[in-house]
């Protein structure tokens, strides 16, 4: 059977490349606007649309159900902003994350933000495995700030190295999207769905 994942609709945006794009490396997708469907997920993904508030507004009422969920071992994979949500709190909003990366979304230094393009991602994680080209499109004013140890990986941008992937338990986040990174997302993608049935 297809690995199940359940993609979170926050109602802020299109959803079609990355369902899509999951689709094309063999999950099967389920769209969901409830957000209580999360809890009984078998995998997450938390897509890369919308502002941190808005993002949070339906989550907000699962908030610590949602991390305990994470906690337990639900795989899961958030998208730039799907990402920032994870963390405890963000300077784009006034709303709490979910708080299971600890730390904090800060502005993103730089004198061209917000930040879109190609960059390279320098990781030996496992997700990389196969990436043969190790650029990846990034769409951000805001990075995230971790108060622990869950860099995978980093970008460096306008001379700064900055965290841009992250893992914790079997939650990875990144900040590019994988979606819009052609042959080297689909690779991340692939390898995040063989992840997730291998920890089921």
């Amino acid at each position: 059977m297809p690995l199940r994942i359940t993609l979170t609709d926050y109602g802020v945006g299109n959803l079609y490349s990355i369902k899509r794009s999951l689709e094309n490396c063999g999950a099967e997708v389920a769209v969901v606007q409830d957000m209580s469907e999360v809890l009984d997920a078998e995998c997450v993904v938390f897509p890369g649309v919308g502002a941190f508030d808005r993002t949070m507004e339906k989550l907000q009422p699962y908030r610590e159900d949602i991390r305990s969920k994470l906690a337990d071992g639900t795989p899961a994979l958030g998208i730039c902003i799907g990402m920032q949500i994870l963390y405890e709190r963000s300077a784009e909003g006034a709303t709490p994350g979910l708080g299971f990366f600890k730390g904090e979304v800060v502005p993103l230094e730089g004198r061209i933000v917000p930040h879109m393009g190609w960059n390279a991602v320098v990781s030996d994680d496992p997700l990389m495995r196969g990436v043969g080209d190790d650029n990846f499109y990034f769409a951000h004013s805001f990075r995230g700030s971790p108060a622990e140890d869950i860099t995978v990986g980093t970008t460096v941008y306008e001379g700064n190295e900055i965290p841009t992937f992250f893992r914790k338990a079997n939650t990875y986040g990144t900040q590019f999207h994988p979606e819009k990174s052609s042959g080297s997302g689909m690779a991340v993608l692939r390898n995040f769905i063989s992840f997730a049935e291998s920890v089921l």
